[in-house]
């Protein structure tokens, strides 16, 4: 996630306040993850639109997926995250120079 074309891919899909809903509640869920039902159930998110909502971060590189038994967990991937915040606070308050 280091081209300005994959940062601009994870600034956009969180640029949906459904979306950055979801990814707030999972980094606060900490590397555990929640399932599908568990994120609905805190946000009141219909489970087709929240499919919708979490394949969009998952394709932006936001979420990971995990498979346990039956059911699919979500989390935060904080490396990603990272990154963007990194690239966004990279060279702060150095100064632009002369155009």
């Amino acid at each position: 996630m280091e081209k300005h074309q994959d940062i601009a891919k994870a600034l956009a899909a969180l640029g949906h306040d459904s979306r950055l809903a979801i990814y707030r509640l999972l980094v606060q869920a900490g590397d555990q993850g929640l399932n599908v039902g568990e994120i609905g159930t805190h946000l009141k998110i219909p489970p087709s639109t929240l499919a919708h909502h979490l394949g969009t971060l998952v394709s932006a590189g936001l979420v990971l997926q995990d498979r346990r038994g039956r059911e699919i967990y979500n989390r935060a991937d904080y490396h990603a995250m990272r990154k963007v915040t990194g690239f966004l606070t990279e060279n702060c308050c150095a100064g632009v120079g002369s155009p």
